[in-house]
């Protein structure tokens, strides 16, 4: 699987090749190492790929060696998921686009990924009235203290609402940028990033470095319908970022719930108009949305000890842990350790001995590491 991370790296380089195309192309070939060495014609097979994108994928994977680009793109992006690595979101892999490439930042907990903890979408706009605060923030606290992970986008109104919320509940909160998850969007909310940081993870399918852009978010949306088991719309305008997140998530077979509103008031028409067309559930109160939100089928509960996972490891000291976070799961040179960690050889060396007798990591030929 580590050499397999390399290729869903490359083929995410190539233009045209969106996750449509990479489902179709694991599916044809199997693995997306074997179609990258597959044959022009043989790519032709894959419904998709016509003359101009078989031209395309010829020039630039001729210019391409997944091995090197997995261990340069590790400098600027060292946390991150491909659908091959079994610490991949489990419910964001099972909808039709997920991303080929998923960063993160923060504190990954596995029981989330693997779905055995619930996650919940909230959205709404990003200028609520007092009445969508409130319920925002009573709704987050009460899921954070019934043991649900709270997922939104860290815009500003309802998301910032949300995530604080959960925090503050001390629960855990999931942060969808449309940004690279190096980027904080809205600046205001840099103290809202750090606090997420040091408690949840925020998650981007963009590299490091990304600045905003009005594209992104739309298309954010669907992972935070992915992740989520349900979605709760709390205010939103007819013309919302909102209402996108919530036909995801109908798309996908999640649960959808809507806060109502007063028939007159602009931010909570989107909320009425899901109402109306039967697209979603009413949030009448609190103990009920809970008790609805219990009564959601439970996926298999997936066994994390054998997931390796860099969260499933001992309390390190701090040289140890920074040493293991610059290792990727494929074999990395001793030189970019030294490069990422910014610590000196002599310490480096001298974790890596440590961390190979605790059994984390091996050494490979080469004098490059990885994690076991």
């Amino acid at each position: 699987m580590g050499e397999e991370r390399a290729y869903w790296l490359a083929w995410a380089q190539i233009s045209g090749i969106g996750p449509v195309l990479l489902r179709r192309l694991q599916q044809q070939f199997g693995t997306l190492s074997a179609a990258w060495n597959a044959t022009p014609s043989q790519l032709g097979k894959v419904e998709g790929f016509g003359l101009q994108t078989l031209e395309k994928v010829v020039k630039q994977r001729s210019r391409l060696n997944p091995e090197q680009l997995l261990i340069q793109h590790a400098q600027q992006n060292p946390h991150f998921w491909t659908p091959a690595d079994a610490q991949y979101p489990r419910l964001l892999l099972e909808t039709p686009t997920p991303p080929p490439i998923l960063y993160y930042r923060g504190v990954v907990e596995m029981e989330e990924n693997l779905g055995n903890i619930p996650l919940v979408g909230i959205v709404g706009t990003r200028q609520p009235s007092e009445y969508g605060i409130r319920w925002t923030r009573q709704i987050s606290t009460a899921l954070a203290k019934n043991g649900f992970t709270v997922v939104s986008g860290m815009a500003e109104g309802i998301d910032t609402v949300s995530h604080s919320a959960a925090m503050k509940a001390g629960g855990r909160t999931i942060a969808v940028l449309g940004t690279g998850v190096d980027v904080v969007y809205p600046h205001k909310n840099l103290d809202l990033y750090k606090q997420i940081l040091t408690s949840g993870i925020v998650v981007s399918e963009y590299p490091a470095k990304t600045p905003p852009d009005r594209t992104h978010f739309p298309r954010r949306n669907r992972i935070i319908a992915g992740l989520s088991r349900a979605v709760l719309v709390m205010e939103a305008p007819i013309k919302s970022g909102a209402l996108i997140t919530a036909t995801y998530a109908n798309d996908f077979g999640r649960d959808v719930y809507a806060l109502p509103g007063r028939l007159d008031d602009i931010p909570s028409q989107g909320c009425l108009k899901l109402i109306s067309q039967g697209a979603s559930t009413i949030i009448k109160e609190i103990d009920e949305l809970l008790k609805m939100l219990g009564a959601i089928p439970q996926l298999d509960v997936v066994d994390k000890s054998a997931i390796p996972e860099q969260s499933i490891v001992p309390s390190l000291p701090p040289e140890l842990q920074q040493v293991l976070d610059a290792i990727a799961y494929d074999a990395l040179p001793f030189d970019l350790i030294i490069q990422q960690t910014g610590m000196n050889a002599g310490s480096v060396s001298s974790a890596l001995l440590q961390l190979e007798l605790m059994g984390i990591i091996s050494q490979l030929p080469g004098m490059r590491y990885q994690k076991c």
